[in-house]
């Protein structure tokens, strides 16, 4: 592609605009507003990202909340890498768009429920690969026309295969040219789903399952003009009677794109799949599964672990696979060790067994001599660059701030030594961003900086202490810039519990808009945590109330000594997850320290846990390995529901029908524990979310929610608060 006729092009056939629309401006003079729930709900969102063959232009997605309707859409904007002072360029188009990609001829491919030309206006939508060319949108052409959505896609290297997957009847050899789904856990002639023994999942995450049907891959010749050629479709995971895969790839319910990747001469794709049978709750061995385009049975490449493989990455030359493994089975959050396999031979090493870290992405430098992995490291989330020879691994500085990485993602390595990257911290959400060879990034897009910058700062410092069992111990501590006097302590406590609230923008637990309200937020990366090396993580197994509770309490002293603004002794707590699970233990263990909690999908009777969780990996890992028949003793060692006798502190619980993990049935009895025992609590369900809340409105509902409860028994600048906490309860 020309650049500069490209972009006179784009100019000339797309909306421009110099920057994105501000949902607010500060007035002339007047001191800026601080963040608000409505901001964050309503701030313009920066998604995936791609560049162009020739790093001339990337693309990404941007999704706006309309601020009265709180409806959202996705469009394409186009960014020049070139010239600097270029406006972002809006790509014309009619439907949803998701997934761009550009293909080796600067076609840009992507995903949209946009209805073909001279389709009836009653038609149902579904979900297609679509291609244009950004300087004529009426290029637009539909490569796939199937009656089943498309979930996602790849092109191969050379542009002439197109692998697409979707859930499939397995049952049926195409794409959605069977009838009906192929799910067999509805016999009728009633609405009942009927589970046979052995079924494995009967509910994952936030749907019920569909025996029969999967996430299925596919791949399809190209024809002369652009679309595929139907009748060359293979399904790629082989006939169930002969041995051939029964699975979900990508892996459900978080696989994507990453778990995908075609070899280098596009005779075949390599795709992370888990068997689907009865052990499958309990089983966290993932596969990578070898499948020719001509839909012979596909080979499984890493038989030989019982544990994840993931993230499959062929080399430039084809002769190499990258990918990331662990090495316990049962363990879902053991390290990834980035491992080389020779295609050729089927030699394998672990290239980077001697780095103690657990890697989140992974893509090869254009040159095949590197690749460029993510991981977190102590409150970051950097890149690193590994070399495929040595495995020496090198930390990248691609920041503009020189005291903090914050958290790189999707990161896009040139063929010029350029890095394309996103980057987001506490502070801001993720924007756009160019580095060249040994140079810091440059931010090349207003996605929501512009807004950011027109609400009152908020100021991030980061604290050591000594902790549990002697070891050093991270957190950070977020307030209002510019403030005096005395600040209302908040201790935020992560999920996982293999987790980290690091420093990253969230569009859910998000520290800016908690402190915005008046308030220090502290949160501490207890034992457990990730981004200190595996025996960290590895910490909180077997052991969830004691040393974590340790170190908040701790870590919560260390930052009130370290910053005499923070009043400790005016706090709350709040949670999920994990972190809710920490809220009703120190209901039980820490009752007379705080004025108030906020519990979110928090475990309260390990016993029914135990039965009630779908993927009993986790839980079966956490408590040694053991079912709670076993060894209920594992279990109940750490349960809040033995200790509700000493529950006293004022509590809010929320809950979501659709949550799967931890069902909301965990709520609702932590809500009834806290009415029967009088102690001041609400409960705030919602039906149609599942272990997070992602809608636009339930979003601003949770937060008016949570900031009243905090309001009510927090006093702020003098001003008093609702009733006291902490007290006996009747």
């Amino acid at each position: 592609m020309k650049t500069v006729s490209l972009r006179a092009a784009l100019l000339a056939a797309c909306l421009v605009s110099p920057l994105f629309a501000n949902t607010a401006s500060a007035a002339a003079g007047a001191a800026p507003p601080p963040m608000s729930a409505q901001d964050l709900v309503t701030l313009n969102r920066l998604g995936s990202a791609t560049v162009s063959p020739d790093g001339a232009w990337a693309a990404y997605t941007v999704t706006t909340t309309d601020p009265v309707t709180y409806k959202r859409a996705t469009a394409i904007w186009l960014r020049s890498l070139t010239e600097a002072k270029a406006p972002p360029v809006k790509l014309a188009w009619e439907g949803s768009v998701s997934d761009p990609a550009f293909a080796a001829d600067g076609t840009l491919w992507l995903l949209s429920d946009r209805k073909p030309a001279g389709a009836a206006t009653d038609a149902a939508a579904t979900t297609q690969v679509w291609s244009v060319r950004p300087a004529t949108p009426d290029s637009a052409r539909q490569v796939t026309a199937f009656k089943a959505d498309v979930a996602g896609f790849k092109l191969s290297p050379d542009g002439r295969r197109l692998a697409v997957w979707g859930d499939i009847a397995r049952s049926c050899p195409t794409f959605g040219g069977c009838a009906g789904d192929g799910n067999t856990s509805l016999p009728g002639p009633g609405t009942g789903r009927l589970y046979k023994d052995g079924v494995g999942f009967v509910r994952h995450w936030d749907a019920w399952e569909t025996p029969g049907n999967y996430s299925r891959v596919f791949a399809f010749a190209l024809g002369a003009d652009g679309r595929i050629d139907t009748d060359s479709g293979r399904a790629l995971d082989g006939d169930p009677a002969q041995g051939g895969l029964v699975g979900d790839a990508p892996t459900k319910p978080f696989g994507d794109g990453g778990e995908i990747a075609w070899s280098a001469d596009g005779r075949a794709v390599i795709y992370a799949a888990r068997q689907a049978d009865r052990n499958e709750p309990h089983s966290t061995n993932i596969d990578l599964w070898w499948a020719p385009v001509d839909g012979s049975a596909p080979k499984n490449l890493t038989a030989v672990n019982a544990a994840t493989d993931t993230m499959p990455a062929v080399s430039p030359d084809g002769k190499w696979l990258a990918y990331a493994a662990m090495a316990r089975p049962g363990y879902e959050s053991d390290r990834l060790v980035v491992h080389l396999r020779n295609l050729a031979t089927g030699e394998d090493r672990a290239l980077t067994e001697g780095w103690d870290r657990s890697v989140a992405s992974l893509t090869w430098t254009p040159d095949g001599k590197a690749l460029i992995a993510t991981a977190e490291d102590v409150l970051d989330t950097p890149a690193f660059r590994i070399d495929a020879a040595s495995g020496k691994v090198a930390r990248l500085a691609l920041s503009p701030d020189k005291a903090r990485e914050g958290h790189i993602s999707n990161v896009l390595p040139l063929k010029d030594g350029r890095v394309v990257f996103l980057r987001d911290t506490i502070d801001a959400p993720a924007e756009l961003y160019v580095a060249k060879a040994g140079k810091p990034g440059l931010r090349v897009t207003d996605v929501a900086a512009t807004t950011m910058a027109e609400r009152a700062p908020v100021v991030t410092r980061r604290l050591s202490f000594t902790g549990a069992n002697g070891d050093t111990v991270w957190g950070w501590v977020t307030k209002p810039a510019g403030t005096t006097g005395k600040l209302p302590a908040i201790l935020y406590v992560h999920g996982g519990p293999q987790g980290s609230f690091n420093d990253g923008w969230s569009n859910r637990w998000n520290a800016r808009v908690v402190a915005s309200q008046g308030y220090a937020v502290v949160a501490i990366d207890f034992h457990g945590s990730t981004g200190y090396g595996q025996a960290f993580v590895d910490a909180i197994n077997r052991d969830w109330g004691g040393k974590p509770l340790e170190d908040l309490q701790k870590g919560l002293a260390a930052a009130a000594a370290a910053d005499p603004q923070i009043d400790d002794g005016n706090a709350c707590a709040m949670g999920a997850s994990y972190g809710g699970y920490m809220m009703n233990w120190i209901e039980g263990q820490w009752p007379d320290k705080f004025k108030c909690i906020v519990q979110h999908d928090g475990v309260f009777d390990a016993r029914a846990m135990a039965y009630e969780t779908e993927e009993l990996w986790f839980d079966e890992w956490e408590h040694g390995g053991h079912a709670y028949h076993e060894a209920p003793e594992e279990f109940e060692k750490w349960n809040p529901v033995n200790h509700v006798a000493k529950w006293k502190t004022p509590m809010l619980v929320v809950t979501s029908e659709k949550d799967f993990r931890i069902p909301y049935t965990q709520g609702l009895a932590a809500f009834t524990a806290l009415q029967m025992r009088k102690v001041p609590s609400e409960l705030l369900v919602f039906p149609d979310e599942n272990h997070w809340v992602l809608k636009a409105k339930n979003s601003l509902q949770w937060h008016e929610t949570v900031f009243a409860w905090l309001d009510r028994w927090l006093h702020r600048g003098g001003r008093a608060g609702g009733e006291t906490g902490g007290g006996k309860a009747d």
